[in-house]
């Protein structure tokens, strides 16, 4: 290997072509929206960060590259320093996971090639077996990640950054196609082809993009009757056989598509790539019991929904989320499926009934093993899922304090405290702790205790009993502030209007004055008919528009062909009411237990759905790494699946890839 080429001197050169890399974008960012007037909306956005936009690009991207040069990973997300912490991907932060996307798939349109050279040059360096594209230190995520920290230099409509995202890819491919080229250029120069030829990705590389668009290229899938009947009609043609005899060749005729189908069925099942050894030896194992149901069900080969084949895709589904042979979760399960499928084989007379009962045990299993991975994280679900109530419990306390302070001696200032944020320390602490937890029920008893202590005492000993009670009525009440980080300049006119009217009852007189006594019941007189004030128009308006699915919901179309997402057209049609159906009908679908890919932060995960919300709005992913908590909203799975980001693995059957690739095999012999 040449000794000048080297990791770090293929970063130091792509660290020179920065400063350039940036204005060229500034420049060419500048010329598209002046040329397109749809583009008027962003031009106030895009004005206000032009002058800083190629200087943050630069310190964007270069610390990206430093990091790259330590050997560490650029792009690395550090896990929480609580464990119970979560991170919550809103519609915000989905619609911005679509416009990195977006600029990665231009730049690997682009420079496909070039990338694949690279990965493999970069795995080559590091001794390991395969490249992977994410593991490649100049992959197209740095400079997208970079642009977006340049384009969020000033605070901007989410969906008018997405667009000024799309504007910066069409020029930012052909620039950095540019840039690899010179790189690839320096590896041929070097002679290393042979190196980096020797590191290629394999055919069965288990990366994401590999596992899902392999085999789906927007046509309509075949139908297990449609291949049986296309079986039926290969084996029943004239077949030569050759024997070492003289004499002529016999025809002979197969009867009965049955056997054939499900022994070439079963070998496109077996030798699926993406199956590790230990799925494929249960599986094979669980032929046996296949081919005793097969004498005597024949809708096995028929019904491509027959529970059979819904247990396979199940399992398989779940085996292809692990990418290590060796991982305890992995064998723990082949321990479990390994009893249920030798009670499969030891049934006298198999049927179906058998199978689907042998499934739904397998569901129950992969949601138990999945609610344990969200228990570390339970008060903070709870938390969460108490959170889509905070609206409701704020009206219904907010009405229930009022009633019942309508009577009371209270100042303004602290009436409109009452109304208002002693409101938001109850519901703080419901949310928090839970509604009937003793944090939500002190705060609720504490009003009771304020308007006791507003009365006038009886006797002496009255007196003295209120003087031991206020230091602990006042230290609750900076206690809740401090709860919803009220500030000083709001608590202390609430303090002192307190302090004055303890002191009148301290002295023997009423609470308030005969003159803010008289306010007080003309105010409760009239608030009864009193029309919502405007904030609480307001409030009310907010509500309905939060109960509404986001406009912004179905984008603009990925181009799926490279991207790890199988098809979804239903999600992104022009049939408004038909796209919604076909998200809410997929969304209803989905199950605690079940594997995902999806784009989040910037980065493909593989994740498990550990748990769901009662309302279904929250959705908590936890990836092969345990510390890989990501709880979304079901806006934000909405913006994913419109934009083919977010896919099931059992979306993509193992029995249907088998069907596919058999199909073929049987068109290419006719």
């Amino acid at each position: 290997m040449s000794a000048a080429l080297s990791l770090q001197s293929l970063l130091n050169e792509v660290r020179l072509e920065t400063p350039g890399l940036s204005r060229e974008l500034l420049n060419a960012i500048q010329a598209e929206l002046d040329a397109n007037t749809k583009h008027f909306p962003l031009l106030e956005g895009w004005r206000r960060m032009r002058g800083r936009f190629a200087a943050d690009f630069e310190r964007a991207m270069l610390p990206l590259l430093e990091t790259a040069g330590l050997g560490q990973e650029p792009l690395e997300r550090r896990a929480p320093a609580n464990l119970d912490a979560l991170s919550l991907v809103d519609e915000r932060q989905a619609l911005q996971d679509v416009a990195i996307a977006h600029v990665i798939q231009a730049i690997e349109d682009g420079s496909g090639p070039e990338l694949h050279q690279l990965s493999n040059f970069f795995a080559a360096l590091r001794g390991t077996a395969r490249a992977r594209k994410n593991e490649n230190p100049l992959r197209a995520a740095l400079f997208a990640q970079a642009l977006l920290v340049a384009l969020s230099s000033v605070e901007m409509e989410p969906q008018h950054r997405y667009d000024l995202m799309r504007v910066a890819a069409t020029p930012m491919a052909p620039a950095l196609h540019r840039i690899y080229s010179t790189l690839c250029a320096r590896l041929r120069a070097a002679e290393l082809s042979q190196m980096v030829s020797s590191h290629a990705a394999r055919a069965q590389d288990h990366d994401i993009a590999q596992r899902i668009a392999q085999g789906r290229r927007n046509t309509e899938p075949a139908t297990l009757d449609g291949l049986a009947r296309r079986v039926q009609e290969h084996n029943t043609r004239p077949t030569t056989l050759q024997t070492p005899t003289v004499g002529a060749p016999t025809p002979i005729f197969i009867a009965g598509p049955g056997p054939d189908l499900l022994s070439r069925l079963y070998e496109q099942i077996l030798a699926d790539p993406r199956l590790l050894p230990a799925m494929k030896a249960l599986l094979a194992r669980l032929q046996v019991a296949v081919v005793r149901l097969a004498r005597h069900d024949s809708n096995l080969l028929h019904r491509q929904d027959h529970p059979t084949w819904a247990l396979l895709n199940r399992v398989a589904a779940h085996g292809m989320a692990f990418e290590r042979a060796d991982d305890e979760r992995l064998l723990a399960f082949l321990r479990f499926m390994t009893a249920e499928t030798q009670s499969l084989i030891e049934a006298p007379i198999p049927v179906a009934a058998q199978f689907q009962q042998v499934l739904k045990r397998v569901e129950s299993h992969l949601s138990s093993q999945a609610q344990q991975r969200s228990e570390r994280s339970a008060l903070a679900l709870a938390s969460l899922e108490r959170e889509q109530k905070r609206t409701q419990w704020l009206r219904l306390l907010r009405e229930q304090i009022t009633a019942q302070i309508a009577d009371a001696p209270l100042g303004p200032e602290l009436r409109q405290f009452l109304q208002t944020d002693w409101v938001e320390v109850i519901v703080q602490a419901m949310v928090l702790h839970g509604q009937t937890s003793q944090q939500a029920l002190a705060g609720i008893e504490w009003v009771d205790h304020l308007l006791a202590s507003l009365h006038k005492p009886d006797g002496e000993r009255g007196q003295q009993q209120l003087r031991m009670a206020l230091p602990d009525l006042i230290a609750q009440l900076r206690s809740g502030c401090d709860a919803i980080a009220l500030s000083e300049d709001k608590r202390e006119p609430v303090l002192q209007e307190l302090m004055l009217q303890h002191g009148r009852i301290l002295r023997g007189l009423p609470a308030l004055s005969e003159t803010a006594a008289r306010h007080v019941a003309t105010h409760a007189a009239t608030s009864s008919t009193a029309e919502p004030s405007p904030e609480e128009l307001l409030q009310h308006l907010l509500t309905e528009r939060e109960s509404q699915l986001p406009e912004h919901w179905a984008h603009t179309k990925v181009d799926r062909a490279q991207l790890p997402t199988v098809a979804m057209q239903l999600f992104d049609q022009h049939d408004h009411d038909a796209s919604m159906a076909a998200v809410s009908n997929w969304i209803a679908g989905q199950r605690v237990g079940s594997w995902y890919h999806l784009f989040i932060q910037s980065e493909w995960l593989t994740a498990q759905i550990a748990w769901i919300s009662d309302s279904e709005q929250f959705y908590l992913f936890i990836g092969q790494d345990a510390d890989q908590r990501h709880t979304l909203t079901r806006g934000a799975v909405e913006r994913l699946l419109a934009n083919g980001l977010i896919t099931a693995l059992d979306d993509d059957s193992l029995v249907q890839h088998a069907v596919d690739s058999l199909m073929q095999d049987l068109q290419s012999e006719a």
